[in-house]
């Protein structure tokens, strides 16, 4: 995907956009009262279109603890802001939703020295970490200075990461809270870096334990992102394409615990889905509980900015 010129993004003050939103009433193409698709139950979605340009090719999200506020990107290096509403438990549309550019250290967007293709996302309190595919760089904003107009500094990471193939590199991020395993640890996982057995290359950034290991690859699934429930296991979201067959979707769930240095880790799918399911290119997941106590997986699908292509927002309540 071509990088973005920097006077695309020339304006200083993030610009509120319409998002408009139409209903997915169901999950399933043909059985429709179907609910259940492996451990997770069918909430929710949206087809989400804007006449703004620079609306789409969203390829990650984080939300909080409501599940309400959220802060998405683009990977054209363009931050988007706003509330999820909702009538009961579904989602009925966007509000307040900003636009602005993301900036390097030198304050100027990214775009302007080559910096695209932003693909994953985490949060530790203000800080926003994004990583770029291409460039296999993680750069950290502090939006407690000017929220999305913060500058992004270049976070370390081990040498290797500089070695991940062209675009199949970073593209799924996970920062470890207080009270979990691995607490201030940056987990940074590729979507198609193998080692020398096949399987995905992950590192462990930071925090006590640094260090590389690896995700089990099967079955030609690639990593599009990740996120870490309360519990402390680790959901990872992946993805496969080809012609014949079209597009699949998988989460796996990893208990967080077998995660270490030298590792290689596997779990069981507890989803999958593919076009018989209202599913397109999703590449973002994250998850909350309501107030109910239910854990809910939101999903965010990336249309490279394609016309017969889609951005979803999907919802699911996880079991267990």
């Amino acid at each position: 995907m071509s990088p973005g010129s920097a006077s695309d993004a020339s304006t200083d003050a993030p610009i509120s956009i319409e998002v408009k939103a139409r209903s997915i009433p169901w999950f399933d193409r043909h059985d429709h009262d179907r609910v259940r698709f492996g451990s997770l139950g069918y909430r929710s979605g949206l087809v989400l279109t804007s006449s703004f340009p620079r609306f789409g090719g969203l390829s990650g999200l984080r939300l909080d603890l409501k599940g309400e506020r959220f802060i998405s990107f683009s990977d054209r290096g363009h931050w988007f802001t706003g509330r999820i509403s909702y009538e009961g438990r579904a989602m009925t549309g966007l509000a307040d939703v900003e636009s602005a550019p993301m900036r390097g250290p030198d304050g100027k967007p990214i775009t302007a020295r080559g910096w695209f293709d932003s693909e994953s996302i985490a949060l530790d309190g203000s800080f926003v970490y994004i990583g770029f595919e291409r460039i296999n760089k993680v750069l950290r904003f502090d939006f407690s200075k000017d929220f999305t107009r913060a500058r992004g500094e270049v976070a370390p990471l081990p040498k290797a990461a500089s070695k991940l193939p062209n675009n199949k590199g970073l593209e799924a991020l996970v920062f470890v809270p207080k009270g979990q395993p691995l607490a201030g640890t940056l987990i940074a996982m590729s979507e198609r870096g193998l080692d020398a057995s096949g399987n995905l290359i992950a590192f462990l950034v930071g925090g006590s334990t640094p260090g590389q290991f690896s995700v089990r690859r099967s079955e030609e699934f690639d990593i599009s992102d990740a996120t870490l429930l309360p519990t402390g296991d680790l959901l990872i979201l992946e993805r496969k394409f080809s012609w014949l067959s079209g597009i699949g979707i998988r989460i796996r769930r990893i208990p967080l615990k077998s995660v270490a240095p030298g590792a290689v880790i596997d779990g069981p799918s507890i989803f999958e889905a593919d076009l018989a399911n209202e599913v397109d290119n999703m590449e973002g997941i994250d998850a909350h509980v309501t107030e109910e106590g239910e854990t809910v997986l939101t999903m965010v699908s990336d249309d490279n900015f394609s016309p017969i292509q889609r951005t979803l927002l999907l919802q699911f309540t996880l079991d267990g």
